[in-house]
């Protein structure tokens, strides 16, 4: 099959030719550095690191970017509440994001440019859609004309009389609906010289000018949240064509996580941030989580479905560990035919891993029937199928830097291992209350234990997460 994507400009599933054959050109909207990110922020890394695995392991060359807003109204805002440089502020949480997107296995990109360091490439567009005729300067800010661009509202939907862009009142603005390009300077902000007076660049300029930059004035594929939709990418996708260029041919947009049937936000209070949640479950489960849904569709919050999601997780893991225990190696082999066609119909992660369960239960029947072979053939598959959805369990990058927490496992082993050998003297001796106490308790302790052909197996569970 040819991948397929649904392309929100078109409102259909497209099949993907990319401009250059053999390669793939990527944006993605990243962080806006006010605060730690939570899961809502890094479901979209997650959603579009399988994309870019995808494409790499169909022999592709990907160009993957991912900006970083670090200057924005919320960053400094809350700098100043809280006494601090806007500098300062902005820098710290991007190391928070990258954390996160470390911890979860997400991959680098290849270029990740700030905001701030772009502003040259800003100044060059507004002066380009000036002399086009689609923006203004009026009393230090420069606006985008939105009537000048007989187009826009063609990605997100929007009728012209609907328009409402979020931005206040402000001297010298034609027309409600345009919105900004550049801000004038305010005491006590930073700002940047240009031929309309010191100021900084609004949101929506800064994603065009980036992309340009970096992937030229035409690129494959640019993704991002769905409430991005507009005004941010409606603005993007105008200034970038009036000014001339030919911007994205796809645009992917991942649905939110919501808490309750609400979208989750700082503004609703509603949030679980990344460290709180890594506090519950390992970054492997919690990336399992994010990534098991289809990336269109929303992902309702809840710990009954983050604690299932991490036992399917562990049960993936414990056939390939198992396995390689087994057999002393599980190479990385080859996906299925089918496990490709789901992810080559817009990323169907779901029946990707419909797949990928299936060869677990026809590997753990070939570990019971005594037939290693078929075991290590269907763990080697498993394993090509997980590492394209960045959960393969023998990667090196979920035991990278884990030597404490093997040792406290080990230590922990051994008290269980204990605990299992009373559980099992009970049994022999039809102590069933005694044998269900030694169980209870290790499940108070947080330990499960799974009862198999080869004798109990344990594994910790996660614990409730208060947001």
């Amino acid at each position: 099959m040819t991948l397929r994507l649904y392309d929100t400009a078109t409102r259909a599933v497209r099949d993907f030719v990319p401009l250059a054959d053999g390669h793939a050109s990527v944006y993605l909207c990243g962080a806006t550095v006010q605060g730690h990110p939570h899961i809502g922020h890094v479901r979209s890394g997650v959603a579009f690191d399988v994309l870019r695995r995808w494409l790499t392991a169909t022999g592709f060359d990907v160009a993957f970017v991912r900006n970083v807003t670090d200057i924005d109204d919320k960053i400094l805002t809350k700098a100043a509440a809280a006494g601090r440089p806007w500098w300062e502020w902005a820098a710290t949480f991007e190391r928070s994001f990258t954390a996160a997107y470390d911890a979860l296995g997400v991959l680098p990109p290849s270029a990740e440019p700030r905001a701030t360091g772009h502003v040259t490439q800003m100044v060059e567009l507004i002066q380009r859609l000036i002399d086009a005729g689609h923006a203004y300067a009026a009393a230090g800010d420069v606006y985008f004309d939105v009537l000048s661009y007989p187009e826009y509202g063609a990605l997100s939907g929007h009728k012209l009389d609907d328009v409402h862009q979020g931005e206040s009142v402000a001297e010298g603005k034609r027309d409600p609906r345009d919105f900004t390009l550049w801000k004038a300077a305010k005491p006590g902000e930073p700002s940047w010289p240009t031929p309309w007076g010191r100021g900084r660049p609004g949101w929506h300029l800064e994603c065009s000018a980036m992309a340009g930059a970096y992937l030229g004035e035409k690129f494959d594929i640019h993704c991002g949240g769905l409430d991005l939709v507009f005004p941010h990418h409606e603005n993007e996708l105008a200034q970038s064509r009036a000014a001339g260029d030919g911007f994205a041919q796809y645009w992917l947009h991942n649905g939110w996580v919501t808490m309750s049937g609400e979208k989750m936000s700082k503004s609703l209070g509603n949030v679980v941030s990344i460290p709180t949640m890594l506090e519950s479950v390992r970054a492997q489960e919690l990336r399992y989580y994010l990534g098991s849904a289809h990336y269109r569709s929303m992902l309702e919050y809840s710990f009954e479905a983050l604690q299932e999601a991490a036992s399917a997780y562990r049960s993936v893991e414990t056939f390939v560990t198992r396995t390689a225990e087994r057999a002393g190696d599980v190479p990385v082999g080859t996906w299925t035919d089918a496990f490709a066609e789901a992810l080559d119909d817009d990323l169907a992660v779901p029946r990707a891993l419909a797949e990928v369960h299936r060869l677990r239960r026809e590997g753990n029947s070939a570990l019971a029937a005594g037939d290693l072979d078929g075991a290590v053939a269907a763990a080697s598959s498993v394993r090509a199928m997980t590492a394209v959805l960045g959960v393969d369990p023998l990667d090196p990058h979920w035991s990278a830097g884990t030597a404490d927490a093997s040792a406290e496992r080990a230590a922990l082993g051994a008290l269980v291992a204990d605990d299992l050998d009373l559980r099992a003297a009970a049994k022999a001796g039809k102590d069933w209350p005694t044998a269900d106490r030694i169980r209870d308790r290790l499940a108070g302790a947080g330990v499960q234990i799974t009862d198999t052909p080869d004798g109990p197996e344990w594994s910790i569970v996660a614990k409730d997460v208060e947001k």
